[in-house]
């Protein structure tokens, strides 16, 4: 059984107990024996998950492992695929491009889940934001993939990550460190339920926000899709995520206020991200309307706690052209290189969605290019900066 409306609250305080103990015995085990590495360059060669799969070349309790993670989700089928494709067939760039912005700064809003990646040393550094965008890309744009959800290479992709957040957990058990009584489990099952409720629900109300449609069906896909993953990462069918986009917004609505907060360590993450895209991706003039589109994604009361600067001359003037208004050169008075009067009714964030959704293939470029990251990557050791 799912999560439910009722009594969700007692639900996730037991899920915030909880890990994932076949992958936690698995990785605890390869940290013990310095093996960490190793298999992290054994990730290549898994390329796709399913049953039956010849996984002779691997360590056997990695075999072993991989074989028990192949099922599928419960009553998953080829409707629940079909739909997900029709999705991702609209609407894949920019959802993924949301996911590596208002998803990735939604999860830096859950106090844990800040604390967690900002002590792990290889996730919160300065070179962190980049390497966090540029194995998430991996899968962001790999789960709108034809054919992802049908030939194992999505599963393949969550099952690793399933891995690292469980080296992740390990390590900070392992570091004698860790406050269980004020967090909890390290990467629970609560903070993974929540991170695919930022990526899925969460990324379609930005949608909404900046004036994008999004149909039923379409939208109904998508949650499908992240149920899918939410499976793939060792969730237990009792916090599973729902497949039904409804009952998902619900939930997330209804626990919402109560797990975002304003913190030092969310804010700190925040602006390391707004960094990291600023300086390699959407340098000024792209940058400063890029910011105000974010904010209005994510609402200025999320974004307000998350740290997101405000302008008022861009606020002021999407809002105006929100409302049906002409605005003068565009966003920012043309800082897009002269571009014309924004006309009546001409949703004011097309220009630079469109600018964002093209830059965020960059990431892509450099999540398959770029040396050691172009796979999800267990960690050996914890690092600390803050």
């Amino acid at each position: 059984m799912a999560l439910t409306t009722a009594n969700i609250k007692n639900q996730l305080e037991e899920a915030n107990q909880a890990g994932d103990p076949e992958a936690d015995k698995l990785v605890s085990d390869l940290i013990d024996n310095r093996e960490v590495d190793g298999v992290n360059a054994l990730f290549k060669t898994i390329g796709t998950l399913k049953p039956g799969q010849d996984h002779s070349h691997l360590p056997p309790r990695l075999a072993e492992f991989l074989q028990g993670a192949t099922v599928d989700p419960p009553g998953w089928s080829e409707a629940d695929v079909k739909a997900a494709e029709s999705f991702f067939d609209h609407h894949h760039g920019v959802a993924s491009m949301l996911q590596g912005t208002v998803g990735l700064i939604g999860t830096y809003l859950s106090p844990t889940g800040a604390f967690t990646l900002r002590s792990t040393g290889r996730l919160g550094g300065v070179k962190g934001p980049g390497r966090r965008l540029s194995q998430s890309s991996r899968l962001f744009i790999g789960m709108g993939d034809r054919g992802a959800l049908r030939d194992g290479t999505l599963a393949a992709t969550v099952t690793k990550v399933r891995l690292v957040h469980a080296s992740v957990r390990q390590l900070h058990k392992k570091s004698g460190e860790w406050d269980h009584a004020k967090w909890g489990e390290p990467v629970s099952q609560k903070y993974t339920a929540g991170a695919i409720c930022v990526f899925s629900v969460q990324v379609l109300e930005a949608m909404k926000n900046l004036g994008l449609t999004v149909s039923k069906d379409d939208q109904q896909g998508f949650m499908g899709a992240w149920h899918y993953i939410n499976h793939y990462l060792g969730t237990p069918d009792q916090w599973l995520v729902p497949k039904d986009v409804d009952l998902v917004t619900a939930l997330w609505r209804r626990v919402r206020d109560d797990e975002w907060k304003e913190t030092d360590d969310g804010k700190f993450m925040t602006e390391q991200a707004l960094k990291f895209y600023r300086e390699n991706y959407l340098p000024e003039p792209s940058y400063s309307p890029f910011v105000a589109m974010v904010r209005k994604a994510l609402s200025d009361t999320y974004a307000d706690k998350a740290g997101i600067p405000r302008n008022a001359a861009l606020d002021t003037g999407a809002k105006f052209a929100s409302a049906g208004h002409s605005v003068a050169g565009g966003i920012g008075g043309g800082m897009f290189g002269g571009a014309v009067d924004k006309a009546v009714g001409v949703n004011p964030y097309d220009e630079i969605i469109g600018v964002a959704s093209k830059q965020f293939n960059k990431i892509q470029d450099y999540a398959l290019s770029h040396q050691g990251d172009d796979q999800p990557q267990m960690h050996q050791e914890l690092g600390d900066d803050r």
